[in-house]
């Protein structure tokens, strides 16, 4: 954890957390489709509607925690107050248990009003969950504030590793239990048994941070005693900042994610409620949307997300500096990165859905519809991806009340859209996918217009946005062709595909580095950057 304000290399650190947080993706998506074939659709659609209530009672309790407090604390290291960003420290520890226990209390008891029957046992085995991420969060957000994301990065591979061994077998042996059952009983187990990964991943992630911190806590506390020249903050001042940091923190990423939970609401209400669908019915079709197709949507925004976290103490340190012009330099960098890849992961899964769908959920009832829902998807990656990283921003340059109001408004136009469609139109699933390009899309112009407001920030369009686009369409021709040329000869869905995503991963940088969409420079910021720009040295790409 240096002290010194060498440039931090904040987009090494976005890539090294985005590398980990694919990385648990990929984990997460090749697990869930052994899962699936345990548990089927309808055990994925009970274990849907309780994840999505544990998120949301997540985020209201705990999920903001990491970005609040390594903004608070960042700004306090910059300053080198290290008493008061331990003090920080220590009270947000103890905001989390009394924060993170009640709301386990209530997920647990209120279970039976908050999500439908058969979900109830779903979500009390996560509700231990809950109050053990508040206290991994806290931690996660300490080294983040230090501008060092491996420690985190390695904890969260850490953490979908025994999520994913746990929740197979813990599903396998739930529903073994209940072999004689019906097959509805069948499924609500096998989603318990995949609700019981998650919490032993959370617990054993919180296990690694601690035992991090620890061998840590020598050098802290030698830091701490050098600090002689600050004054030293009462407990009531150091609460007050981190509620007065932490609530917005919360209620933007609360509104932020309640669409998800909001949709699945009403759709419950509405085809089983209003429609008459059988339960099991609706749940099988939910979990198609929830469970496979967003789930390979949200592989890429991983980067976004890191962008987000990683930028947010950047920033916070520039500001605390009184440095807008170098703020400003690290916005562009980062928007400029976040583009980079969210925009041609959205071409490449529009025109690769199908065979992307076949590979990792190849259940053939649900496949057409898992891979049309996933198309239609596919330009929310590029709006989530800049919505995301515009909320760190904004969060980062002190102006966290703008995504809470911004949230609340795209949350009401997807929600006077939806309601009606659901209502009196056949769309079924697909109203979703409305929904969420509607959102995404109002979150991503409503933080960019304030981004600039506060900053007086002006994009460059051409090389951010349409270089992008440019060389990401030829990408998608290429990748299309080859996959489908490369079928018609071997029928192997597994290597066309693999060959087409290589294919279309160079043919990508090759032509955004000849059209000027990608520098020298901004390639050695990246992970492994060095070893990149030899490489397109050698393919006569740069000069």
């Amino acid at each position: 954890m240096a002290e010194n304000r060498k440039k931090d290399g904040f987009v090494m650190q976005a890539g090294i957390l985005a590398a980990a947080g694919i990385i648990c993706r990929i984990i997460g998506l090749l697990y869930k489709s052994p899962l699936t074939g345990i548990i089927g659709d309808e055990g994925n659609g009970y274990y849907g509607f309780a994840y999505n209530i544990y998120t949301i009672i997540l985020l209201i309790s705990s999920y903001s925690i990491p970005s609040a407090i390594s903004k608070v604390i960042a700004q306090k290291l910059e300053l080198k107050e290290y008493r008061n960003a331990h003090k920080i420290f220590k009270c947000a520890l103890l905001y989390v248990v009394l924060v993170g226990g009640a709301a386990s209390l209530f997920a647990f008891f209120g279970a039976g009003i908050l999500v439908p029957p058969n979900s109830v046992p779903v979500l009390r085995i996560f509700a231990p969950t809950i109050f053990l991420s508040g206290l991994l969060g806290v931690l996660r957000g300490y080294f983040q504030a230090h501008k060092t994301m491996i420690q985190t990065s390695v904890s969260q591979i850490v953490e979908q590793i025994l999520n994913a061994v746990v929740s197979i077998g813990a599903a396998y042996l739930f529903m073994k239990m209940v072999a004689n059952k019906d097959a509805t009983t069948k499924a609500v187990y096998g989603a318990m048994g995949s609700a019981l990964g998650t919490g032993l991943g959370v617990l054993t992630a919180l296990l690694f941070m601690l035992a991090i911190y620890m061998m840590n806590r020598k050098l802290i506390m030698q830091r701490i005693k050098r600090d002689v020249h600050h004054k030293e903050e009462s407990e009531q001042e150091v609460f007050k900042m981190i509620l007065s940091v932490v609530t917005p923190f919360i209620l933007s990423t609360c509104i932020y994610n309640l669409t998800t939970s909001l949709n699945q609401t009403l759709y419950t209400k509405i085809f089983i409620g209003i429609k008459g669908v059988a339960e099991e019915v609706a749940s099988s079709a939910y979990g198609v949307f929830s469970i496979k197709a967003m789930t390979v949507v949200n592989i890429p925004v991983a980067f976004a997300s890191a962008m987000s976290s990683a930028v947010i103490p950047s920033i916070s340190g520039c500001f605390a500096r009184g440095e807008k012009k170098e703020a400003k330099r690290k916005i562009h960098q980062a928007i400029h990165t976040v583009m980079l890849i969210s925009i041609p992961s959205a071409v490449g899964l529009f025109v690769l859905a199908e065979p992307v769908m076949g590979v990792l959920f190849p259940q053939k009832e649900s496949l057409e519809l898992a891979a049309s829902l996933l198309r239609y998807l596919s330009v929310t990656v590029m709006f989530y991806g800049l919505s995301t990283l515009s909320n760190g921003i904004l969060q980062g340059i002190g102006k966290v009340n703008v995504p809470v109001k911004n949230a609340a408004i795209a949350l009401v136009l997807q929600t006077v859209v939806i309601v009606p469609l659901l209502i009196y139109t056949d769309l079924n699933l697909y109203c979703f996918v409305i929904a969420t390009i509607i959102y995404s899309f109002a979150m991503c112009i409503l933080n960019s217009h304030a981004m600039k407001k506060a900053m007086n920030y002006k994009e460059k369009i051409g090389k951010t946005y349409i270089m992008p686009m440019f060389s990401a369409a030829i990408m998608g021709v290429a990748a299309w062709g080859v996959y489908h040329g490369m079928y018609i000869l071997i029928q192997s869905n597994l290597i066309c595909l693999a060959t087409a995503v290589m294919v279309a991963v160079m043919v990508y940088f090759v032509v955004l580095i000849k059209i000027g969409g990608l520098t020298e420079k901004e390639l050695k910021a990246m992970p492994k950057g060095t070893l990149l720009v030899r490489a397109a040295k050698k393919m006569h790409l740069m000069k």
